[in-house]
């Protein structure tokens, strides 16, 4: 028997990264494995004026900050909501509104150093538990992650590998098919499908194992967003919504028919669904709100024996 834990599309947020890596211990299970999407999407810049004051421009608001105590407070919030604080003069701060090359640079720094921080929880937390931490970035992901996470004995990153996880082999895929933003890892649907026929030949017991792939099977439910307008703005609110997901994932479930699925990449499609034999599970997101969605996955040989979303 196999215990698991999968969680995704936690995009920079500090909090769930520290409720992830807990989760190991707090559900004894024998690997945590995140899914894809693991940066955040902004910069808030906290400018500090000659004359003592502070201002935080956070989620459209600037905040005057009264001291110290208060400005790690305002700290904390970003870093939980999975944005980067960058401190600034006034002057700075003029000049990189027309950089974008400049803040380009600024903003995969800030990546790599929160995802150094995540190293050293990790290692903290994990190291001699025996529980293994598997990553896998997904479309938003920059590379430049990819090698700090490398650097790391505790934090894997399986990117195009197949992991065997008690007797289960698991292939991993952070790619997905292409969105309207233009992310870092994002190709064609037979692009995508090459990558997964690339690790199937790794695969000897097919029925007992796992695809763990970002993007959710196309029309099954988990991967139901907002159709967007052609200002990319969701339409009536975001009430109606649409299939968004991988074709090349559909086709790969249908024709190998693995035990199991884990995806994320849409986070409002929580759910699970059977796509013949094989159960797929996106557990969703709540990142912005410091919420960790997941699921606790028990596995026995060809079955699995039972699942659970959890929400904290």
């Amino acid at each position: 028997m196999v215990r698991i834990f999968f969680s995704t599309d936690v995009h920079g947020s500090d909090v769930c990264w520290r409720k992830f890596i807990s989760a190991g211990k707090f559900y004894k299970v024998d690997a945590i494995i995140l899914g894809g999407d693991t940066t955040g999407k902004e910069v808030c810049p906290i400018i500090r004026y000659p004359d003592g004051r502070t201002i935080v421009r956070f989620f459209g608001r600037e905040d005057v900050v009264k001291n110290e105590s208060e400005l790690q407070v305002y700290e904390k919030r970003i870093m939980d909501a999975g944005l980067y604080h960058y401190y600034a003069t006034p002057e700075e701060y003029e000049t990189l509104i027309d950089d974008e090359k400049k803040v380009d640079e600024i903003f995969s720094g800030l990546m790599m150093e929160r995802w150094k921080q995540w190293i050293e929880i990790a290692e903290k937390n994990l190291k001699g538990t025996g529980i293994r931490c598997l990553v896998a970035p997904g479309n938003d992901d920059r590379f430049v992650i990819d090698s700090i996470i490398d650097t790391s004995d505790i934090v894997e990153r399986v990117e195009g590998k197949v992991i065997e996880i008690g007797g289960h082999e698991m292939i991993n895929c952070g790619w997905t098919n292409p969105t309207p933003w233009n992310t870092p890892r994002e190709c064609s649907e037979d692009e995508l499908m090459k990558k997964i026929e690339s690790m199937i030949p790794q695969v000897k017991n097919m029925e007992n194992s796992i695809f763990e792939l970002h993007a959710p099977p196309y029309g099954s439910g988990l991967d139901e967003a907002p159709i967007l307008d052609e200002n990319l703005v969701p339409i009536k609110g975001g009430t109606e919504r649409g299939s968004v997901g991988s074709t090349a994932v559909l086709e790969a479930i249908r024709k190998y028919q693995p035990l199991l699925g884990l995806h994320g990449h849409i986070h409002e499609s929580k759910g699970v669904i059977k796509i013949g034999r094989t159960l797929c599970v996106n557990p969703g997101s709540m990142y912005s709100e410091g919420m960790l969605q997941g699921a606790l996955i028990v596995l026995e040989k060809n079955k699995v024996k039972s699942y659970l979303f959890t929400s904290g």
